[in-house]
C-alpha cells in the first residue's frame, strides 16, 4: 500500500511542482515498448496510417514487484479520440505500483472505423497479452481489462462478447481465449438501447443512423450479461452529467441477476472523466477500493 499511496501523492502535487513526475504524453504509434496488434495490418484496415494500426503500449512493473497480473487499459474518448495520458499511461503506472502489468490499448476510431473494428482490437489485445505472457511476466490466467467512459463500453463489450479462440487458426494468437479474467469499469458507457445511453459514444461506434442498426440491442451490454461474464468492479459518480450513473447500476443489477461477483461504488460528487482523480482526495480512493478488490480475488499475490 505504501507504493500506491506514494504514487497518488506524487500525482497530487500537480505538473508544475518540480518534484512531480513528468506529465504523460499521448500514446506513441511505434517504438520501444509499443507493439502493433497485427504487425502485418489489422483486419479491415483502410491503409497504413497511425489511425489504421492499433497498438499496445507496455508498462511493466519491476520484476521484484510483479504479481503476474496484467490489465489491458481502454482509455475513453467516445470512440472518437483516446485519452491516452490520464486514462492510459497514468493508470498503467498506478497498476505498476501494485505489481500489475499495464497494457494501454490504442484502438481504431470513428470516423474511419466503426463496430466491429474496436471489438476486434480489444479481443486481439487480450489474446496478445496471453500469447506473450511469459515474455512480459504475466500469468495468462490473470489477464484483465479496465475501461473508462467510452473505453468502458469497449471493456464491457469484450466482457459480454468474448470467444474461446479458434484451435486450428493459422495465427497462434487467434487460438487463445479473449475472455478477460476480471474487469474494471470507470464511469462506463454501458447501455445503447435505453434512455440512459451516451449518444456520442453510441453514434461514433455504430455510425449512420445508430438508432436503427441491428447492433443497438446487442451492444447494450447490461442486456448481454451471462453467468460467464467475468467478475467486475464498477465506479461511477452520482453527479456525472455526461454518462449517467444508471449505466453502471444497470450492469451491476444484471450481474446480480446472473450470479456474477463484483462491486459497485458510486461517489456523490466527481463529475465525469476524472481518471485517477488525483486532485480529489475522496474520489481518488476508488483506486484503493479497486486494489482491495483485486487483492481479495488473489490477483495481487506474488507467485510462490
Amino acid at each position: 500500500m505504501g507504493r500506491l499511496e506514494d504514487f497518488l501523492k506524487s500525482k497530487m502535487r500537480g505538473p508544475t511542482d518540480p518534484q512531480a513526475p513528468e506529465a504523460s504524453e499521448a500514446l506513441p504509434s511505434a517504438g520501444p515498448g509499443v507493439e502493433f496488434l497485427w504487425p502485418q495490418g489489422a483486419p479491415g484496415a483502410l491503409g497504413t496510417r497511425d489511425v489504421d494500426r492499433p497498438t499496445l503500449t507496455l508498462c511493466l512493473p519491476p520484476p521484484e514487484l510483479a504479481t503476474g497480473a496484467g490489465v489491458v487499459i481502454c482509455p475513453g474518448g467516445d470512440y472518437w479520440d483516446i485519452a491516452g495520458d490520464y486514462e492510459g499511461r497514468d493508470v498503467a503506472l498506478w497498476l505498476n505500483t501494485l505489481g500489475v502489468a499495464g497494457f494501454v490499448l490504442k484502438y481504431r476510431l470513428a470516423p474511419s472505423y466503426h463496430y466491429p473494428s474496436q471489438l476486434q482490437d480489444a479481443r486481439r489485445a487480450v489474446r496478445l497479452v496471453r500469447h506473450r505472457a511469459a515474455e512480459w511476466g504475466v500469468n495468462p490466467a490473470r489477464v484483465g481489462i479496465l475501461g473508462f467512459s467510452g473505453g468502458g463500453h469497449l471493456a464491457s463489450t469484450i466482457a459480454t462478447h468474448f470467444s474461446d479462440g479458434v484451435p486450428d487458426a493459422e495465427d497462434p494468437v487467434d487460438r487463445l481465449s479473449c475472455r478477460p479474467d476480471f474487469v474494471a469499469l470507470v464511469c462506463p458507457v454501458i447501455s445503447f438501447a435505453s434512455k440512459y445511453t451516451h449518444e456520442p459514444t453510441r453514434d461514433n461506434l455504430l455510425g449512420g443512423d445508430s438508432t436503427k442498426t441491428k447492433h443497438l440491442e446487442r451492444l447494450s451490454n447490461e442486456r448481454q450479461v451471462t453467468p460467464a461474464t467475468p467478475p467486475t468492479f464498477l465506479v461511477h459518480t452520482g453527479d456525472d452529467k455526461e454518462v449517467l450513473p444508471e449505466n453502471s447500476v444497470l450492469f451491476y443489477v444484471s450481474m446480480r441477476r446472473m450470479g456474477v461477483p463484483g462491486e459497485l461504488h458510486i461517489y456523490e460528487k466527481g463529475g465525469h472523466g476524472f481518471g485517477l482523480a488525483t486532485t480529489d482526495p475522496a474520489l481518488s480512493s476508488w483506486t484503493l477500493r479497486c486494489a482491495d478488490w483485486m487483492r481479495r480475488r488473489g490477483l495481487l499475490e506474488k507467485p510462490g
